[in-house]
């Protein structure tokens, strides 16, 4: 069974999301797959700092 996911709308600079869409192009991945790569990563490292 597939995680469940949730549409979001956000508002991103320009810049960010030319960056955002060629670098998930590079990993040939869809827009979406790579923030939500990238915002997990964030978070697991997040988490990880506030554990000590």
């Amino acid at each position: 069974m597939k995680p469940l996911k949730e549409k979001v709308s956000i508002t991103l600079d320009e810049n960010i999301v030319e960056r955002i869409k060629e670098l998930a192009e590079d990993d040939d991945r869809s827009f979406s797959q790579y923030i939500n790569m990238i915002l997990k990563e964030y978070i697991s490292k997040m988490d990880k700092t506030t554990e000590k």
